[in-house]
């Protein structure tokens, strides 16, 4: 069955969907594309519904066309001509589900969750056992590298580099990769170069040669777009070289263009309605026009075309011939009759519903979300999307949070009270979505030091009501990263912590206090991570083993949450802790240095902000505005943007205020005083804040 959309273009042309059935694989043949609607899908095969595919890829002998189809479901590779005659089905040893895959001549990558294995001929080669999740890999291809050389993308940011089964080096890139190519399909020049996209949004490019990694170029996501699922290379621009596709998970399709430089340039994009899982350019439709073809999260397949949509014919009508016509009248009341019929169905469906004998099940709908940190601006993006139109969302948390405006996002949102003391209850938030909406962008900020569960009550617009229901756990060190450097230079503070606990346990414990890391206790006896705050900028470096571990932050507040936390979670489980700690005071001096330019700046933007209905008012009655100082005058100009970037940081103040009031509170808790006496007198100080007078009376108290 093909749908048409008729209203929707691009300037790259036609959009064109096709839906994709779950579980089934269609191989589509695509005719000429005469006319908007003439273009036909014609399936050539489909398998019987079965388990989930997650990844499909093209392979064949080397050096010949790439044209058989190798599917993966759950731990089974099976493989298809482009005929439909399955002439493959090989049961893997993975325990979990597979991944991905690449397929190179005999050679088979696959990797699971932590687990990466090679086969050759359907015989077991090579085995690697990853420290973090593997999200995606690749080779290089052996044609031209003269080399097997698998490429392993893992969530803690870093590309792995295999020979056989050991790991010849590791490369850090500035994200976690979700996505990795090979550039320009085979390698590029060199045959060496690796396409990655991560899923914070930034695009590079990166040489695996035998000895070490070569970084060519990096991209940031300075637009704030979604983060990268697929990468292609094709000319689609026509100028003989080819040009990087890139599909984001907020609907967002782009061309990057080398235009004679060494780092590509955006040359176009075009925005759809649901996140972009896998891209591919050609010509598919019509001779001598290029299309990219994309498949979306819900089944859609779209295509963007290079065809004009309005052709010229010279003076009068455009005239079309009598079968063109008659195509396109078939094609118009095939269309119509499928309307009628899923109408007709509806209303059976209705009916059957309200008899006294009806029976329903709750149909199982799938929901992709994601719950990701941004280090830009310190706050989590939840973004939820369902295959079909959601209903509303309701965001229910047990810890303080602040929900923050998100442009993308069209719903309706109402709050309503809450009552936190009986309950534990602190947000209840519910958006209504708008009809057709499947994808749902939220922003949040949370306060580290206060943790527990965000939960989100999806409702989509199905008939009987069915509710799904998610949950994210709000971390106590809820703003810090993983990162590989951190600076050893710095006055850092030390907590150590010794018992009878396993190293499994106390991983466990790292695990529950901050995010990003693996839940599967790494290998070895002994284990390093480093973090940076993203709001603060201030670092924590965690070891531990069996019997041990130890915490070093140049942030006094970071280890007394570590403190109280851990010391929590062992009683929890009954196991006495030997806590020892040792405070270093410059640490408290270099975090209020750390704090300062952000604590200046919030309070200048609101101070300009207070000043501009003001000026504005004067302006009205003055007109001429010559007469002011340049620096007024400048707020004027600039109000629109003052205002925008103010309203963007709620809170952002009240948080500032916070964090040096929990500063001053630990400092002195470890020395066993309390002051929250002295709370009120460092309030008024940061109220006609002056870095020296704050310094000062942190040092006199």
């Amino acid at each position: 069955m093909l749908w048409y959309e008729e209203g929707r273009s691009s300037e790259l042309g036609v959009l064109v969907h096709v839906p994709v059935v779950t579980g089934r694989i269609s191989f589509l043949a695509i005719e000429e594309l005469k006319s908007l609607l003439s273009c036909c899908c014609k399936a050539v095969f489909k398998t019987l519904p079965g388990q989930k595919i997650a990844r499909l890829e093209l392979g064949g002998v080397l050096n010949t066309p790439q044209e058989k189809i190798f599917i993966a479901s759950g731990s089974e590779i099976r493989g298809f001509t482009k005929r439909g005659k399955q002439f493959l089905s090989f049961e893997t040893n993975l325990t979990e589900s597979i991944k991905a895959m690449h397929i190179s001549g005999s050679d088979l990558f696959l990797s699971a969750s932590y687990i990466y294995n090679h086969y050759c001929d359907c015989k077991d080669q090579h085995y690697y056992l990853s420290g973090d999740k593997i999200n995606d890999v690749i080779c290089l291809p052996v044609e031209r590298a003269l080399r097997i050389t698998p490429v392993l993308a893992c969530q803690d940011r870093v590309l792995r580099v295999l020979q056989g089964s050991d790991v010849m080096y590791e490369a850090e890139i500035p994200g976690p990769p979700s996505v990795l190519a090979l550039h320009n399909g085979n390698g590029g020049d060199s045959g060496e170069d690796v396409l990655f996209g991560t899923s914070d949004g930034k695009l590079g490019l990166i040489q695996v040669t035998p000895s070490k990694p070569v970084h060519k170029w990096e991209i940031q996501n300075e637009k704030k777009r979604g983060g990268i699922l697929c990468i292609d290379s094709f000319d689609i621009m026509g100028d003989g070289v080819k040009d990087v596709l890139v599909g984001r998970d907020d609907g967002m399709v782009e061309v990057y263009s080398f235009d004679n430089a060494a780092e590509p340039v955006l040359r176009f994009d075009q925005m759809l309605s649901e996140s972009i899982t896998s891209i591919q350019g050609g010509c598919v439709g019509t001779d001598n026009y290029d299309e990219i073809v994309v498949s979306t999260y819900s089944g859609w397949v779209t295509g963007l075309t290079t065809e004009p949509i309005h052709k010229e014919s010279g003076p009068g009508e455009l005239k079309i011939n009598q079968e063109m016509q008659n195509k396109i009248a078939s094609l118009r009341s095939e269309l119509e009759h499928l309307q009628y019929k899923v109408l007709q169905e509806r209303e059976n469906y209705q009916q059957a519903a309200q008899s006294s004998t009806a029976k329903t099940a709750l149909s199982s709908i799938s929901i992709n979300d994601k719950f990701t940190l941004n280090k830009d601006d310190a706050s989590y993006s939840l973004i939820l999307e369902v295959q079909t139109a959601i209903d509303n969302v309701l965001i229910q948390s047990d810890v303080p949070i602040d929900l923050l405006d998100v442009d993308k996002n069209s719903a309706v949102v109402s709050f309503s009270s809450c009552d936190s003391e009986s309950n534990d209850n602190f947000l209840l938030a519910t958006y209504r979505c708008q009809a057709n909406t499947t994808r749902l962008e939220l922003k949040i900020r949370s306060i580290e030091g206060q943790y527990g569960t965000l939960q989100a009550y999806v409702t989509p617009r199905v008939q009987p009501k069915t509710c799904q229901v998610r949950q994210y756990h709000i971390k106590p060190l809820s703003l810090h990263q993983r990162t590989h450097l951190i600076d050893h230079d710095r006055p850092m503070n030390t907590l150590t912590l010794t018992g009878q606990f396993s190293f499994a346990e106390v991983h466990s414990w790292v695990v529950f206090c901050l995010p990003e890391v693996p839940e599967k206790p790494p290998a070895g006896e002994c284990v390093t991570f480093y973090f940076q705050n993203t709001f603060l900028d201030t670092q924590l470096e965690s070891t531990y083993r069996k019997g041990e571990g130890v915490f070093k932050s140049d942030n006094i507040s970071t280890i007394s949450i570590l403190k109280d936390v851990l010391s929590k979670e062992a009683t929890k489980r009954k196991i006495n802790l030997n806590i020892s700690y040792d405070i270093n005071e410059v640490s408290v001096k270099h975090t209020l240095k750390l704090i300062h330019p952000k604590l200046e700046y919030q309070l200048l933007l609101a101070k300009k902000v207070q000043l501009i209905d003001a000026l504005k008012e004067l302006q009205v009655h003055e007109g001429n505005m010559n007469f002011l100082i340049p620096e007024y005058r400048s707020i004027l100009e600039e109000a629109d943007h003052l205002l925008e970037e103010y309203k963007k940081q709620p809170a952002h103040l009240e948080r500032l205020y916070g964090m040096i009031t929990d500063l001053f509170i630990d400092k002195f808790k470890f020395k066993g005083t309390n002051v929250k006496t002295k709370v009120p007198l460092l309030l008024e100080i940061l109220d006609s804040y002056d870095q020296n007078t704050l310094i000062a009376f942190f040092d006199a108290s």
